[in-house]
């Protein structure tokens, strides 16, 4: 059967179309990408109070536990909770045997963070557009930043930050609007108890709240796109954590101590090991570059 092209400007919505059904999908990986958390912005406003929604932090959250693309750790209420029982453990209330002590905590390779574009030329940088961010009823909370209540559109962005290195490893940017709602609906992003049961379930039983859902889900899709060529290992193929002297010590030629020393070196000075070992001694860099090796008993992680 001899198919014919239709008209290139349907071709054109055809591949738009495509594109906001598969952004009304949360994205789904083969393994995590690494540990990550979640935050809100330093200069977050709670807009979402005043639309009776929840913060946007347990709305990625949503994405991040449905899409296994990160090891999510909690840096909220749960982790409040944790050092609370830590506290008593500490103070010898709990029973014997709780296992609960130092060194257990699974570190953060990156953060999230949600944040909203700001669309104000005057805003100076501010999120909230120059606007009272607090006050999102009637006309004075029509705009905020990239939101815009009465149209029901939203323009927002996502980065993550490598927390070891303190990079911004990726940025993304999602937006919106009333008319795409029907994409998330007949995708069934908005359907079942995912949302409800992480206590973020007004993003998807309100309009404004499902235009917010899928500008984020476009950025969150987007951001895991970029972060494909990520390392396995965070951990590992960061700089490794910088030693700290802890008695006099010398920084020696060789590993096996002969020759004359590079140089004394007294407490408190940092170094900076070249992952090079043999036993006990470290091959290390001080801060004015001199290259040598230390025996690592004489060193404790820089904290």
């Amino acid at each position: 059967m001899l198919c014919v092209a239709g008209p290139a400007s349907a071709q054109r919505q055809s591949a738009q179309e495509q594109r906001k059904q598969q952004t009304a999908q949360i994205p789904v990986c083969a393994k995590p990408l690494g540990t990550i958390s979640v935050i809100e912005p330093d200069d977050a406003v709670n807009w979402w109070t005043g639309q009776q929604l929840p913060a946007p932090s347990k709305l990625i959250k949503v994405f991040v536990n449905k899409s296994r693309c990160f090891t999510l750790v909690d840096r909220g209420a749960g982790m409040a909770a944790a050092q609370a029982e830590r506290a008593l453990a500490s103070e010898g209330d709990l029973r014997r045997g709780s296992n609960i002590g130092k060194g257990q905590i699974k570190a953060a390779d990156y953060v999230m963070v949600p944040d909203l574009v700001s669309t104000n030329s005057n805003a100076g940088g501010n999120a909230i557009g120059g606007l009272i961010g607090g006050l999102v009823g009637g006309n004075a909370g029509a705009l905020i930043g990239g939101l815009n209540f009465k149209k029901k559109t939203a323009d927002v962005v996502l980065t993550i930050t490598d927390v070891r290195s303190s990079e911004q490893v990726a940025m993304a940017e999602g937006s919106a609007k009333k008319t795409d709602i029907g994409w998330g609906a007949s995708g069934g992003l908005f359907s079942g108890g995912g949302f409800g049961a992480a206590g973020a379930g007004g993003y998807a039983n309100t309009e404004i709240g499902q235009v917010i859902t899928l500008a984020y889900l476009q950025a969150y899709t987007d951001i895991i796109a970029q972060l494909g060529g990520l390392p396995e290992s965070a951990s590992e193929a960061n700089v490794t954590q910088a030693l700290r002297v802890t008695r006099p010590a010398r920084l020696l030629a060789n590993s096996k101590g002969t020759g004359k020393a590079v140089r004394e070196l007294d407490p408190g000075m940092l170094l900076y090991p070249t992952g090079e070992k043999d036993g006990q001694m470290w091959e290390v860099e001080d801060e004015l570059g001199n290259k040598g090796w230390v025996n690592s008993t004489m060193t404790e992680l820089a904290k």
